[in-house]
């Protein structure tokens, strides 16, 4: 048995009172927390203790384009270089690139994450159950013609992944996929956990708004035609969201153009909903961010991810709370935490093992060694990971 005590404890929820001890059993499993005893043997730890973090979006398999893309070049050009740059590397340097990003992870403190697959690059990787996945397979494809084919080679791919963990199959956006698409999504959709690229520019909205905008350079870049698209004449999630009726547990994606109105659509459908802030790669497309104060005022249930490495520096949660809170110096940090730990738990469905220090869970150990305070984080962390 090992008894912990640090300066500041976040349990998953909240902050506890001060002298505060977490009793874990040898191999890592929550045994108690005691308030107002005394126990010498506790180990006192510096700065912050907390558990494990969920990221709760990634493409890990794009780890290879780490540094390869300009920042700042708005989505549609940023979706061309990945298409682009996606197949430069041979396989051992996309491998290579993998188990690296999953480490720095690990050192990050994170200890789950919710992927998104379009090949079968992380298999390998996954298979040595170092973090805990779930695997979203995702399905692009603009042309109904093509989509029944495309469906099938996603559900096989997904089938693959669901030999190591839970998998879904999964829509890439809005802008990328045929009304088909949506339909046979949707259909395998009922008791799966979802994720959906929502809302991450002006110009997506734009799109179905008019038929007008970027996303038309786009579609001639892939297909050499536009003439495929019919605007709605409503916005983005307002045109997709009500479509699927089968996907009841959705995390949607960067969020960055949402407005009170979409938020108030949304929930009147009645979904278990998670609103995923991916911040760092916000900035690295777009350079912008989601007005997230109107978000938490309209009660979104918020998680955080990182993205790629393509559209990241790096791959921390801690920093994406950095951001966060230099921008939006006034959401609590406490606020923060959850959206990182028991959140995202509840969002990846692992909400029974991970995301807090309750009796019978196993969420890791993060140390942030030189947290001085229960207001922010510092400018440069010192993290420790314990299993």
């Amino acid at each position: 048995m090992q008894f912990y005590s640090a300066d500041f404890m976040f349990d998953g929820h909240s902050f506890l009172a001060d002298g505060s001890i977490l009793v874990m059993s040898d191999d890592g499993i929550v045994e108690d927390i005691l308030h107002n005893e005394t126990t010498h043997s506790a180990k006192h730890l510096k700065g912050l203790l907390m558990p494990g973090m969920i990221n709760a979006h990634c493409h890990l398999e794009l780890s290879h384009l780490k540094g390869l893309i300009p920042e700042h070049t708005g989505l549609v050009d940023f979706l061309l270089s990945v298409n682009a740059g996606r197949h430069t590397c041979s396989p051992e340097q996309i491998d290579e690139a993998i188990v690296l990003a999953e480490q720095q992870m690990i050192q990050n403190g994170i200890v789950a994450v919710g992927d998104i697959s379009n090949t079968n690059d992380t298999i390998r990787q996954k298979q040595q159950q170092q973090l805990h996945y779930h695997t979203f397979v995702e399905c692009v494809g603009l042309l109904d013609a093509n989509a029944q084919q495309r469906f099938d080679n996603s559900l096989n791919l997904c089938r693959e992944f669901e030999k190591l963990h839970p998998a879904s199959v999964v829509l890439h956006a809005p802008y990328s996929v045929s009304d088909t698409l949506i339909r046979l999504v949707n259909e395998v959709s009922d008791k799966k956990r979802t994720t959906i690229h929502n809302q991450e520019c002006d110009d997506e909205n734009e799109l179905f708004l008019s038929g007008n905008g970027n996303f038309l350079k786009l579609f001639n870049a892939i297909l050499q035609d536009d003439s495929f698209f019919r605007a709605s004449g409503k916005n983005s999630l307002q045109t997709y969201l009500p479509k699927l009726d089968q996907q009841e547990q959705l995390i949607l994606v960067h969020n960055t153009v949402s407005t009170e109105e979409d938020i108030r659509l949304a929930h009147s459908l009645k979904k278990e909903l998670y609103w995923c802030l991916c911040p760092n790669a916000n900035r690295y497309i777009e350079n912008k961010l989601p007005d997230i104060p109107m978000m938490m005022k309209n009660d979104c249930t918020m998680v955080l991810g990182t993205d790629s490495l393509a559209s990241n520096h790096e791959l921390s949660i801690l920093a994406e709370i950095q951001t966060i809170q230099y921008y939006f110096p006034l959401i609590p940090l406490e606020e923060m935490l959850r959206w990182a730990t028991s959140n995202g738990a509840n969002a990846l469905g692992m909400q029974h093992t991970l995301g807090s220090f309750e009796k019978g869970k196993k969420p890791g150990m993060v140390q942030v060694e030189n947290v001085v305070s229960r207001d922010s984080l510092p400018e440069n962390l010192v993290i420790h990971y314990r299993p």
